[in-house]
């Protein structure tokens, strides 16, 4: 691993951000598998441009993201690039799970637990972005899968322990990770799990 590469293990249902420089890359590695991976991206010198998912799926005529996809922000720029990605199905339409959520889906029992909308508001404080800052995300690995009805599901993700995607930065970008904590459907397999961000410089990849 060269000196211009940073690892950071990211801990079950915990947060993560990181500004990633044009050209660099960020390789998200699902060490365990069935790992949901809630992603936001900003352009770092203007959080007012961000990934935009209406945006990003019109022009892809693609509802989910693998190799080739380009995040496009909501001034239609280009933020980031899959240039790899082994596990080949990552979900743009299911959203970030959240206290109400949970609440409205699986029961007045659940709003205690932690969600991904409390990482985000979190995280993102520490760069002067609040609730009207987050926007719809993207959920690496997760598997939603549209039904024959039109309805969406959230079943067993199709990740296993290595798995990676990695994308490089078109330009300057804040990434917001939220490393789901759900544990009321199986979009973690019932048991959230560490992931791992490392950003290098784009000369090898990690």
């Amino acid at each position: 691993m060269s000196a211009s590469t940073t690892t950071t293990v990211v801990p079950a249902r915990a947060a993560w951000s990181a500004v990633v420089r044009a050209g660099h890359l960020l390789t998200i590695t699902d060490l365990h598998g069935k790992q949901a991976v809630d992603f936001l991206a900003y352009d770092a010198h203007d959080t007012a441009v961000r990934y935009s998912a209406p945006d990003t799926l019109h022009a892809q005529n693609n509802i989910f993201l693998s190799t080739g996809s380009v995040l496009l922000s909501n001034e239609h720029t280009e933020l980031m690039t899959v240039v790899e990605d082994t596990c080949g199905r990552h979900d743009t339409l299911g959203g970030a799970c959240s206290k109400e959520s949970n609440t409205l889906r699986y029961g007045h029992h659940t709003w205690s637990q932690h969600a991904c909308a409390d990482n985000f508001l979190t995280e993102g404080s520490r760069y002067g972005l609040g609730k009207r800052d987050l926007v719809s995300n993207i959920n690496w690995y997760m598997n939603v899968p549209v039904e024959q009805d039109g309805t969406l599901g959230i079943v067993d993700g199709l990740s296993a322990p290595g798995l990676r995607v990695v994308l490089r930065a078109e330009t300057d970008v804040l990434i917001l990770v939220s490393n789901c904590p759900q544990i009321n459907n199986p979009c973690n397999g019932f048991e959230p799990t560490a992931v791992e961000m490392t950003i290098s410089d784009g000369t090898a990849r990690p």
